[in-house]
């Protein structure tokens, strides 16, 4: 297998890092993973590995690296300290990829010794079923390393990635402009959260997979869209606030499914089933997707 980045250091402590590490290690690089929290997250990447599969080693050394890939929480500060510390780990031209949802490149690579190898990149969990990469850089990126990146991603890690080049990422824009129009619905009591969960899973979830929201519209009839949104989108919520209802649940650190407290309630065992039906689903939807990926439909 003829791969630009053999061997890969990957920082994180959550399970979006285990799931990545499984990803990398399906498509044959050499990961050196170093746990920045002291989390055990050997078991999670065992559970989607087949014996033996994979070169896979833990800790932080000086090193010989093809890439690293940094997943930390979104705190600026956080990650300037993480790219500072790699750069006394990792030779001068190795290409660093680092995930940010909200904060701009430019203001991550500030403190960066060498910041045109600095790249954005967001993944989906689990990253080792999900073809979701989001890869984003700026004017001062070198731009052969964001192409190499690009290309290792498409043809080895089995993503169907996109790049962007202003520094920042879409999919949270994108997320939370839906999650500001849910906040608004339950906080005005127009609907329950279950109804916008069933809402959003039986249409958007229903199509979102196979075709995207402009390729639907197509699909649909583009012109019916354009109506209802000129007589809609005046009243869309515009609100900068997060509703109270919600701003006690993250305000708590709340988990969700992993402590109990979330916006709904679980009883003893009923996560763990949770987290058993979606490893089946994630595999499953996988498989529908590269059934019907845009560039093989020509070929049904």
């Amino acid at each position: 297998m003829n791969l630009t980045f053999k061997r890969i250091l990957l920082l994180g402590d959550n399970r979006l890092t285990a799931s990545i590490a499984v990803c990398l290690l399906h498509a044959g690089h050499e990961v050196a993973l170093y746990n920045l929290s002291g989390n055990n997250l050997r078991p999670m990447i065992m559970q989607d590995l087949e014996k033996n599969e994979g070169n896979f080693s833990e800790g932080l050394s000086i090193g010989n690296y093809d890439l690293v890939i940094c997943i930390s929480r979104e705190d600026l500060e956080v990650k300037q300290q993480l790219i500072t510390r790699v750069e006394r780990y990792v030779g001068a031209e190795t290409p660093i990829a680092i995930n940010s949802e909200s904060i701009s490149l430019q203001d991550i690579s500030a403190t960066a010794s060498n910041p045109e190898r600095i790249i954005g990149m967001n993944w989906s969990e689990p990253a080792h079923t999900s073809f979701f990469l989001e890869i984003f850089c700026n004017s001062i990126t070198n731009q052969q390393l964001v192409q190499e990146v690009f290309e290792e991603s498409k043809l080895h890690w089995q993503k169907d990635p996109y790049l962007l080049k202003n520094g920042r990422g879409i999919r949270s824009r994108m997320l939370s402009a839906l999650m500001r129009e849910a906040f608004f619905l339950v906080e005005n009591d127009y609907v329950r959260i279950e109804d916008i969960d069933r809402a959003c899973r039986n249409d958007a979830g229903y199509y979102l997979p196979f075709a995207g929201n402009f390729r639907y519209m197509d699909l649909m009839g583009a012109y019916m869209y354009g109506v209802v949104m000129q007589d809609l989108n005046p009243e869309l919520s515009k609100n900068k606030h997060i509703p109270e209802f919600c701003r006690k649940l993250f305000q708590s650190g709340a988990e969700g499914m992993r402590d109990g407290k979330g916006f709904y309630e679980y009883e003893e065992g009923e996560a763990e089933e949770w987290e058993k039906k979606f490893r089946k689903f994630s595999y499953e939807i996988k498989d529908v997707i590269s059934k019907y990926n845009h560039e093989t439909v020509g070929e049904l």
